[in-house]
């Protein structure tokens, strides 16, 4: 029995060629962020492509009680924001759902206002601490009252005269980073947020496309990130940009199914993203982009991928694993179908995921006959070549969704196909996948 109900086997049998286009979800980390921005703009900024995931609606019902007007028409979304600093006083409390990412960035784009707003959301995110991101906003003048642990339910009073910060991370973190610049649109001068380590940098791609001025330079310190605040921030007609992470699954079957030749469009090419696609590349896959272009400050474009029968074993530099990290799974499937040996070293991180996401993968890919080694931080794969995986193995996907996404796209071009012992991650995390892959021509047989 697993954690949603009686386990649901799900079988991927051998593939013929898969066509079309593949149209997977939008990214989540900038539909946060668009209805955000748009609601802090002056006049109507619509959206197209949002991803409509309850954490998403959570923000957009958070924005309509700070005021804005933000109404569904079609395909396309429309915010009619106040201007920076123009937030309302809320009637009720905000509930942010299961959305960390939502909650934060809202606490910091509220904090320079002068009222006082009560944030709380369900058990998990009740659960989790807040306070990495409040203790930056009180030095604009905000004051937060939440739970011991300072966890929600949590009451942020806005700062009255908020003053400009010049804040260094202690971690690395975009929402912590996010908040502060968030904040900083409502106080005068010039905002700095100073990291370490870089962090994913949509907020300030969308900062910059809406309007803001942002400057982001390397130094002793670390990235520094300085935004003058009070601008005027313009409204955008903005497409965001699909999910890389969500692209990875169609992209890498394309490339190891023989005869297939898959356009999968609109993908966020953001490069603190997208390390997978410059390692595949780099492995010979037949991965081209198509019509590259900016959608509110991003980088994207059309991915053509075609079955790409020459790869070969590559070492993935260590450097990459942050704009990667979630893909290495389906990498590695793609290098049990390549040439040689593919070398992942630098991902710790990977142990410690939804899943042993390394034990879970070597374990599995040994079950079909790949030969793999593993240590702490490590793994590597040898490549048996295009077609050449035995398969016919039941793996465990330990409700890890990923895991089980991966090893359906390797049984669709394993010789025995491959069976996982559990689908119900899948609908969960990525309900539309398996749609999405038949459509293509992948064929999943249940039980």
């Amino acid at each position: 029995m697993s954690a949603h109900g009686p386990a649901a086997p799900l079988t991927a049998t051998p593939s013929g060629p898969l066509s079309g286009e593949a149209h997977v979800p939008g990214d989540k980390s900038i539909s946060h962020r668009a209805l955000i921005l748009g609601a802090m703009a002056v006049g109507e900024t619509r959206v197209t492509g949002l991803l409509e995931g309850q954490d998403v609606l959570d923000t957009a019902a958070a924005m309509r009680a700070f005021g804005a007007t933000v109404e569904k028409r079609g395909d396309t979304w429309s915010i009619h924001g106040m201007g920076a600093g123009g937030f309302l006083e809320p009637q009720d409390v905000i509930d942010c759902g299961n959305s960390g990412t939502g909650v934060r960035l809202i606490m910091g784009a509220a904090a320079t206002h002068d009222f006082a707003v009560t944030y709380t959301g369900d058990a998990s995110l009740r659960s989790r601490p807040m306070a990495r991101v409040t203790d930056p906003l009180t030095l604009f003048g905000a004051r937060a009252h939440g739970r011991s642990g300072g966890r929600l339910p949590m009451t942020v009073v806005g700062a009255a005269d908020p003053v400009p910060v010049s804040y260094a991370t202690p971690v690395a973190s975009a929402q912590i980073k996010s908040a502060v610049l968030l904040a900083g649109l409502n106080a005068p001068g010039e905002t700095v947020v100073i990291e370490r380590e870089a962090t994913r940098d949509h907020s300030e791609r969308m900062l910059a496309g809406f309007g803001a001025a942002v400057e982001t330079r390397k130094t002793e310190e670390g990235r520094r990130i300085t935004l003058v605040g009070q601008p005027e921030l313009r409204p955008q007609t903005l497409a965001v940009p699909r999910d890389p992470s969500s692209a990875a699954f169609p992209v890498c079957a394309a490339l190891i199914v023989p005869g297939s030749d898959v356009l999968v469009p609109n993908i966020g090419l953001n490069p603190t993203r997208a390390g997978l696609f410059e390692t595949l590349r780099e492995m010979g896959a037949d991965l081209r982009y198509e019509d590259e272009r900016e959608e509110g400050g991003e980088p994207a474009a059309d991915l053509r991928a075609r079955f790409s029968p020459d790869m070969k074993g590559v070492e993935v530099p260590p450097d990459r694993a942050a704009s990667m990290i979630d893909e290495y799974p389906i990498l590695s499937v793609v290098a049990a179908n390549a040439t040689g040996t593919t070398s992942m070293r630098g991902v710790s991180e990977l142990r410690v995921k939804e899943s042993d996401r390394i034990d879970a993968m070597a374990t599995g890919l040994r079950a079909c006959g790949v030969t793999v080694r593993d240590g702490d931080d490590w793994w590597e794969v040898d490549g048996l070549g295009p077609g050449a995986v035995p398969g016919g193995a039941t793996v465990a996907t330990h409700l890890d969704h990923r895991i089980a996404m991966s090893f359906l796209i390797c049984g669709m071009a394993a010789r025995r196909g491959v069976t996982i012992d559990d689908v119900g991650a899948i609908a969960t995390s990525f309900p539309v996948f398996r749609d999405l892959m038949e459509g293509l021509g992948a064929t999943f047989q249940a039980g």
